[in-house]
């Protein structure tokens, strides 16, 4: 059956294609795919659809079937956040020299290198480092990149990670470098959940290529120990990288003043929308040295004078050590990245400014303060952990009711509740991660109070 919006899709097309390249059926083609693994039913596939009135008619009846946190109250965070969207954010994004601009080259391409130098130069005085990259596909692929400059740099093939890394960002990461790096998990303090200094002291050694932790860390907490972690990563030689949310740095250290020596994170946070799970950009920011940056796969953009007095241009920097310079003997590849968040993030970076940052900071510690008070006066423990937390916390919940049943309570209440830990973290018992931010009102935390009271009786 033909597909009116599926190309070559008309049977005759089909064996004109199959003649061409010489083959009497497709079965040919995926003779080499084992016969065990083939799906051998009928896929669940709609009749075509002959109008595009009709095909608009289907996809907006199984779109209308999501539900949103435009729609529900959301408390989960973990690595795609609910924050504040700036209306000129959407508007600057959906201008047509953005959004359908793919690539292009210094010369002819001018506003959209000066868009993502503006962007670099912004977030290098955010997290106060140097040297930023354009953005790439999230935090996970940043840090992955970071460890493997690491391996680069020192030759050496283990990485320590934290315990607590988020378990979807370690599944990335350890993609990401294997086969040339081993990753490591370091113990946390159960009380404080910080980074456990014995534990990292022991597993240190020589062939520590880098120490990475995170702060906040994903379970919440800050990692107030950073300065002596990365004594310690220095001390034998290892590079020490720091995850940070950018949304903190308004109110919290940057990783660059206790030690960092290459700084990665996450832009969506910065006027991003959560698009399902979606809306992520990693960066990668470290010091304007040459064993650092010529290490460093992706674009970096700069500024430099023409040849009439008192010009700029913009334009790749060290174009040399990139894949597309080197072609075969690239040491990382990298194509596609996500432009289109960094620019959005430049425009919210411009509209808040550093006293605007704060104030974002300001406003998720006073509302994360109050959730713990709230949901304390209702029987829970929250924080679980006692470091200091920015704008996420484990909250334990006591009683016979499983996280996964309270959260299907909730949802009845159009509140997504904290995200199960039982899998990944065992150890915390019936727990759950609970995320407050700048769009969280008194009353939405209070509604969320009082549903929990009703569900636990």
């Amino acid at each position: 059956m033909s597909h009116p919006y599926i190309p070559n899709s008309v049977e005759r097309v089909k064996r004109e294609m199959l003649s061409y390249i010489g083959v009497s059926s497709i079965e040919e083609l995926y003779a080499s795919i084992p016969e065990e693994i083939r799906f051998k039913g009928r896929m669940n596939l709609p009749e075509p659809l002959r109008s595009e009135y009709e095909l608009y008619r289907h996809m907006r009846e199984i779109l209308s079937k999501n539900v949103s946190c435009e729609d529900y109250l959301c408390f989960k965070g973990g690595g795609t956040w609910p924050h504040y969207v700036p209306a000129i954010c959407d508007e600057i994004a959906g201008r047509a020299e953005f959004l359908t601009a793919y690539a292009g080259d210094p010369y002819e391409d001018h506003g959209r290198w000066q868009a993502l130098f503006e962007f670099e130069s912004l977030m290098a005085e955010l997290v106060d480092m140097d040297v930023v990259t354009v953005p790439i596909y999230s935090w996970g692929h940043a840090a992955g990149t970071a460890m493997r400059m690491a391996h680069r740099i020192n030759g050496r093939r283990e990485v320590l990670i934290p315990r607590t890394i988020s378990p979807e960002r370690f599944l990335v990461v350890n993609n990401y470098v294997d086969p040339a790096l081993k990753l490591i998990k370091v113990d946390y303090d159960k009380e404080s959940g910080i980074m456990d200094i014995e534990d990292l002291k022991r597993k240190i050694s020589r062939e520590t290529a880098a120490v990475y932790f995170e702060n906040p860390s994903y379970l919440g907490f800050i990692e107030t120990g950073g300065k002596e972690i990365c004594e310690i990563a220095h001390e034998m030689g290892a590079v020490c990288i720091v995850g940070v949310d950018p949304s903190s740095l308004g109110v919290l250290e940057p990783p660059s003043h206790y030690g960092a020596d290459i700084t990665v994170g996450d832009l969506q946070p910065l006027g991003i929308h959560m698009n399902f799970g979606g809306g992520l950009g990693g960066f990668l920011a470290t010091r304007d040295e040459e064993e650092f940056v010529r290490e460093i796969p992706y674009r970096i953009f700069g500024l430099a004078k023409t040849v009439k007095e008192g010009e700029y241009g913009f334009g790749d920097v060290l174009f040399e050590r990139t894949s597309f310079e080197k072609r075969e003997k690239a040491k990382e590849f990298v194509g596609t990245a996500a432009a289109s968040h960094g620019i959005i993030a430049a425009v919210y970076l411009s509209l808040l400014g550093p006293k605007g940052m704060r104030e974002l900071g300001e406003a998720i510690l006073q509302r994360s303060a109050y959730a713990m008070k709230a949901l304390s006066s209702i029987g829970l423990k929250a924080p679980k952990f006692k470091a200091p937390h920015f704008k996420e916390f484990v909250v334990e919940f006591p009683g016979r009711k499983s996280v996964e049943e309270i959260n299907k309570e909730l949802l009845k209440e159009r509140i997504f509740g904290g995200i199960d830990l039982r899998k990944h973290f065992p150890e915390l018992g019936n727990s759950a991660l609970y995320c407050f931010t700048e769009v969280h009102t008194k009353e939405d935390i209070d509604r969320l109070v009082d549903a929990l009271r009703r569900i636990l009786g």
